[in-house]
This record gives C-alpha cells, sequence and structure tokens, in this order.
C-alpha cells in the first residue's frame, strides 16, 4: 500500500507500507518515486516501531499525580472535550481568549493536519504563534537576495561539474540527495562538502572544509572576492538578471582569502582553491541546508550563498544553481486552510515559539498564558533555553493539553492528554521542501485505539464551544480538494482524483526548472546583490558577515565558556521524533558529546568518559567521544534526545539560547559557548536526583 513519509524532512518520500493482521510490518521506499527511488532512512523504515509502540496513547488521559511525572487515569473523549471546552471558557471569562496558547510545528508536514489548528485558534482569539524555530531565518536570507524559496530542482543536479553540500548533512536528514550526489560523481562530478565537523556526508565527499561554527558568510563573501578579483563572473547574467553588483565590488574589497582565513578556519589556498573551482562552470550546484541559518548570523548567511550562482550565471544553467528549500514552488493559497479571516480585529498577540519559556514563565504578560495546547510537537524537548520552558510547564496554574502519538516529555506534564493517528491512519496531501512532487496518502490501517486525527479534534472543540463556521463541517478530503482547486498554475491539472490515482505527481513546472535564469521575483524583478528592502528594516543592504553574539569573538564570556557547540541532527532521530523508539536508542547507542583529542586532553577527559556540559543556562550529563571529526575548540552534540532517556534528566537544549537570529525571528540554536568537565559515576548520579523532569 502507498503512503508518505510525513515527517520534517526535505524528501517527504514515497513510502510501500506493508501490513498483515491489521499491523504495519514492513516500510520501504516507493522504486517509481522519480525522487524517492526506493531509498528511505534508517527510520523511517522502521516506521511499524513507532506505530505500535509501547508508549502509544490508546485513550484521552487526565493526570492523577504531579506534573512531569506521567502519572494519568483514563477517561472519554466526551469527558475530556467537554473538560477542555469548560476550563477555556473560564480562560475566556476572566483574562480573554489571548490567555490561550497553541504550540504546534512539523510532526506531521501533511497540509491539513499540521494547519488543522489554525481556523480553529483564530476564531477563538487566542494568540498566535510564531512558528520560527526551523526556516524562518534561512527563508528570510535567501527571500532577500532571489524573492522567493526556490531554487533550481535538485535532481539537476545529475549532471553538474562541481556539487557543494553547504551546511547540510544529507546522509542524516536528506538521504535521497545523497542518491542524486552519487549519480554526478558517476559523471564526474567534484563534491565539497562544507561543514563545521565531519559528517558520514562529509566523509564521502572529494573534498571537506571545516569551517568554524558561524562563519559560512564570511567564507562566501571570500568566495565573492575571488570570483571578481580573478574575472570569474558571468557579465551577461550579472547585467541581465542581477542589481547591486556595481556596490557588490567595493564592499568585496574587506573580504579577501587572507582577511577571512583566520575568521573561518582554512588556509588561504584552501579558500582560494575552492572559489575558483566554484567559478571555473557554471555547471556548479549549491545544495544549502537549514542548519548553517541557525546562528545569530544565519539569516546574512544564507542571503550571501543565494548570491553565489547570480555570479557565476549557474542559476540559468539546466545542471547548475543552488537550492536552499522549494516549498515556495508549491502555489497552494494556504489561507483554505489557516482561514485568517475568522480572526478577531485588531488581530490577536504573536508569541514567538522558541521563547516558549520566557511567554510561560514571565508573569508581567498580560494576559498571562493560563492555557496551552500541544499538537505535532514536543516542546519540552525541542525548545532552546530548556530549563524555563520545563519552569513553565510545570505551572500547577497552567492548564496544558497536549494532542500526541506517544507518551513524549511534553505530554508528562499535561492535565489532559488525547490520542492522535500517525500518518498511517488519516488521509493528507503533501508538499515537499526538496523536490517538486504533490503526494496524497490515506490511510493504511485503521486508528488504533482510540486515536484521533488533528482536523477531527479540532471539528469537536469547534462544536463544544460554539464555533459554527462552516468550515469546522467539512471533512479532510473536502479540504484537500479546495487547497488544490485554489492554487496558481503549479498547481494546473493536479486533481484530487489524478492523486489518488497516482498518488504523487509533479508540479506543473518546466524541465528543466530554472526560476532564476532571467531574474527574481524581488521589487526590481531582479536577483539582489543589494537589498533597498533589508536596507528599509534597518539590516545592511549588501550580504555582510557579522561576528556571532554567543562565540569566541567575545573575550569575556569565551574565558568562562571556550568551547563553541553546535548541536546537529543524528542519524536515527528526527528532533526528538524518533527517540521514542528503543530500537533506534540502542543504534544511536548514547548521548554523546564530539570533543577533539586537544580540547579532551586539556580537561583529563578520555573516550568514554561521563562529562557535563554546561553554560549559564544549564548543564546535562554526556559520554565523551574523543575525534578528530571536530576541530579544537568545537563540542558537538548530535540529536535530540527525550530527557527521561539521558542520565541526569536533562537534554541537549538546557544548553541553547532563545536568542533571536538576525532575520526572520529564528533561533541561534547553534550559537553556544559552553564548557566541559570530566565526572564520575556518583556525580551523574546526583545530577539525575537534582534534575529528574518527575521530581
Amino acid at each position: 500500500m502507498k503512503s508518505v513519509c510525513p515527517h520534517d524532512c526535505p524528501s517527504a518520500c514515497a513510502l510501500v507500507v506493508t501490513v498483515a493482521d491489521g499491523r504495519v510490518v514492513d516500510v520501504t521506499g516507493a522504486p517509481d518515486h522519480p525522487f524517492t527511488q526506493g531509498v528511505i532512512c534508517g527510520k523511517v523504515h522502521e516506521y511499524q516501531e513507532r506505530v505500535h509502540s509501547p508508549l502509544r496513547i490508546p485513550t484521552p488521559l487526565r493526570r492523577a499525580g504531579p506534573k512531569g511525572r506521567g502519572e494519568f487515569e483514563r477517561v472519554s473523549w466526551e469527558a475530556a472535550i467537554a473538560e477542555i471546552a469548560d476550563r477555556w471558557r473560564g480562560v475566556i471569562a476572566r483574562s480573554g481568549a489571548e490567555a490561550i496558547l497553541p504550540f504546534s510545528y512539523a510532526g506531521t508536514m501533511g497540509r491539513v493536519q499540521y494547519h488543522a489548528g489554525h481556523p480553529f485558534f483564530h476564531a477563538l482569539g487566542a494568540s498566535r504563534l510564531d512558528r520560527t524555530i526551523c526556516v524562518s531565518t534561512a527563508y528570510a536570507g535567501w527571500r532577500a537576495t532571489v524573492g522567493t524559496v526556490t531554487g533550481n530542482d535538485s535532481e539537476q543536479m545529475i549532471g553538474a561539474d562541481l556539487v557543494v553540500l553547504w551546511g547540510i548533512n544529507a546522509a542524516y536528514t536528506t538521504i535521497n540527495v545523497m542518491t542524486l550526489v552519487r549519480r554526478a560523481r558517476e559523471r564526474g562530478a567534484w563534491v565539497v562538502c562544507i561543514d563545521p565537523y565531519r559528517t558520514r556526508t562529509a566523509k564521502q565527499a572529494d573534498e571537506h572544509l571545516m569551517v568554524r561554527p558561524g562563519t559560512d558568510g564570511a567564507l562566501a563573501l571570500a568566495v565573492m572576492h575571488v570570483l571578481v578579483a580573478d574575472g570569474l563572473v558571468d557579465r551577461a547574467y550579472v547585467d541581465r538578471a542581477t542589481s547591486g553588483f556595481d556596490r557588490l565590488v567595493p564592499h568585496l574589497a574587506a573580504s579577501a582569502p587572507a582577511a577571512v582565513a583566520p575568521v573561518v578556519g582554512l588556509s588561504v589556498d584552501t579558500i582560494v582553491r575552492f572559489a575558483r573551482r566554484y567559478g571555473a562552470s557554471r555547471k556548479s550546484f549549491i545544495r544549502a541546508g537549514i542548519g548553517l541559518s541557525r546562528h545569530d548570523n544565519g539569516g546574512m548567511t544564507c542571503r550571501a550563498i543565494a548570491c553565489l550562482p547570480a555570479l557565476t550565471g549557474a542559476y540559468a544553467d539546466p545542471n547548475g544553481g543552488a537550492l536552499l528549500s522549494s516549498t515556495d514552488a508549491f502555489g497552494f493559497d494556504l489561507a483554505v486552510l489557516e482561514r485568517p479571516d475568522l480572526m478577531p480585529r485588531p488581530a490577536p498577540r504573536v508569541i514567538n515559539m522558541i521563547q516558549l519559556g520566557r511567554a510561560l514563565t514571565d508573569e508581567r504578560l498580560r494576559p498571562r498564558i493560563e492555557s496551552l495546547y500541544v499538537y505535532n510537537s514536543n516542546p519540552a524537548a525541542v525548545c532552546p533555553n530548556q530549563e524555563l520552558v520545563l519552569r513553565g510547564l510545570a505551572r500547577a496554574d497552567l492548564f496544558t493539553v497536549v494532542h500526541e502519538q506517544v507518551m513524549t516529555d511534553t505530554a508528562r506534564y499535561a492535565d489532559l492528554v488525547l490520542p492522535a493517528t500517525t500518518s498511517l491512519e488519516h488521509m493528507d496531501l503533501y508538499k515537499s521542501f526538496g523536490h517538486l512532487y504533490v503526494q496524497l496518502a490515506e490511510p493504511v490501517i485503521p486508528p488504533l485505539g482510540e486515536a484521533k486525527p488533528n482536523w477531527e479534534v479540532f471539528r469537536r472543540l469547534a462544536r463544544a464551544l460554539g464555533l459554527d463556521d462552516p468550515h469546522f463541517e467539512k471533512t479532510e478530503e473536502q479540504l484537500i480538494r479546495e487547497l488544490l482547486a485554489s492554487g496558481d498554475a503549479s498547481l494546473a491539472g493536479i486533481t484530487f482524483e489524478r492523486l489518488r490515482e497516482e498518488r504523487s505527481v509533479r508540479l506543473n513546472l518546466p524541465r528543466p526548472y530554472l526560476p532564476f535564469a532571467e531574474g527574481a521575483p524581488t521589487p526590481s524583478g531582479k536577483v539582489e546583490f543589494y537589498s533597498p528592502t533589508l536596507e528599509a528594516l534597518g539590516h545592511p543592504a549588501l550580504p555582510t558577515y557579522t561576528p556571532l553574539a554567543e562565540g569566541p569573538d567575545h573575550p569575556e564570556l569565551a574565558r568562562r565558556y571556550p568551547l563553541q557547540c553546535i548541536v546537529p541532527p543524528n542519524r536515527f532521530f528526527l528532533n526528538s521524533s524518533f527517540s521514542q523508539s528503543e530500537l533506534l536508542r540502542a543504534r544511536q547507542k548514547r548521548p554523546s558529546v564530539f570533543v577533539a583529542p586537544a580540547d579532551a586532553g586539556a580537561r583529563g577527559i578520555a573516550d568514554g568518559d561521563r562529562v557535563r556540559v554546561y553554560n549559564d543556562r544549564g548543564s546535562a550529563v554526556f559520554t565523551a567521544e574523543v575525534t578528530d571529526d571536530t576541530r579544537t575548540g568545537v563540542a558537538v552534540i548530535e540529536g535530540i534526545w527525550w530527557h527521561r532517556f539521558q542520565r541526569g534528566g536533562r537534554g541537549v537544549n538546557v544548553l541553547t539560547s532563545d536568542r533571536v537570529s538576525d532575520l526572520g525571528g529564528g533561533p541561534a540554536l547553534h550559537s553556544n559557548l559552553v564548557e566541559i568537565e570530566r565526572v564520575g559515576p556518583e556525580d551523574g548520579q546526583r545530577a539525575a536526583e537534582s534534575t529528574a523532569p518527575d521530581r
């Protein structure tokens, strides 16, 4: 049976699901899908472990013990819905609807279930959530240069001479790109990986540029400097399709390789060699990752990288260009699902999701958040400044509802837990941010236990609270039909009937897809080296490198916390989504921190030692892996383990900051300074006793 992977990954893989006696027994990649090509990650290959997890929530539950301990009693759906409606009526009467906050993100990327809560909370008048935790900074930077978030079709990289995997560990986070990379290499392409540590992807590349964390923007500017100085600019493309080149050239004088080399941690020769290789052919394809934007300067970094193919003319080549995300290639009118017209006027306040801890604990906030409704997310594990988040979730006066598939860290803090379906148990429509195919998935098994999809729960809540807009009577199929019918030309000819028959249909876009061949949808109609829009907002008009707010350029802070700490994904989890799996936890082995030999030696740390990683925000216990896969001065902690599966009861996000980055309101999750010390077994036990979430 056909389905689609719902998780927060660019690949949006087409799946083949085998079911026996009502149970999912195998999940593989669809071999006939042009992008999936039969290949899926090890996480989703074991998806039956998630669907039939012993941690699945079978029925609605009411808290029966202290928050965080995970003690519940069974209740009926009718009682749960009635209790939520009654409590919320009281909140609204007492403090207004803005005292209710929804919290959701990309637990599913299906359009209907992702947006299911938007119309309900709009109609209720609740506080609005700014969903910034992943892509908003990267997208803001990319749009500043090319006006939209799309790029040349990643399938076109097969014919490239040079493939640059910039800040993307594709072997872990979008495995199908590695299929394309392998085919490009077979045709003679040179593959360069740019990443602060030696990832699995870097080990498969021809060349790895191990930049210092947060300096990718400086490297991009140095490459631009060489392209201009060496006459490797495609002037015909620049003249017809770009604006601001005359202002960019003098701006680049400060970014000569000799000046940038000590900043990025590469030699002058390495920078020049890479830049000349990049400028030697228009058939150069950059596949950029979102992770490099999760720094204080991340938006400007993405803006700078987006400028490179405009200098060489690679945007106009059928096998060149760049791609950060394909999301804006899909011309859906999401107002069909979000229904912003249901909001009261003036519109309710907006709360940035990365600052959930502040929102829940700031007693000056008016109205104070009195109720939190969580779906499609696990904020107790994924939000930065985690100690503040957990303090807020533990509030006795906060009425928290969590609609979830499995008993997450967040669910253990809930007053009511509602059982949710998985993607294999409900219908949805999928786009991608890594390819150009629309996909439909229908249930392959009935809902387990009393699980219900997001949309059904919000329909029930709407009825209970007297929200009588006809929108809440629509089915998933009706919403999908309306969404397809309201789209732009990219969706022409893509109907529900066609998707039901074919399951996956490419957008109605030309082959090759070259959205910036003749310009870009910016205010000037061109790729903008100089952005008047950014200038009007008080940002630098030209791509500019700014040192990190929390980085080695700040001596006083760096003396106390001398190691830069980045927190990229690991192989077997996706954010926190697969930490529930005993099988995948065993494959991931243990929560670890990668430490360079020199840093370990200076601290008396040996490979396999238990260590405490800490800063002013918190501390967590890990196992040290001493390796030259990371550079001196940089600690790497991969993946998000749930608190209760980590020694000491605290995960990596106690270390991360809820600072807002330069553009788009996103987080600086990778801009952290920490210190590491070796601890003994008894120290680890004391840490567990003092910080365990159920105490």
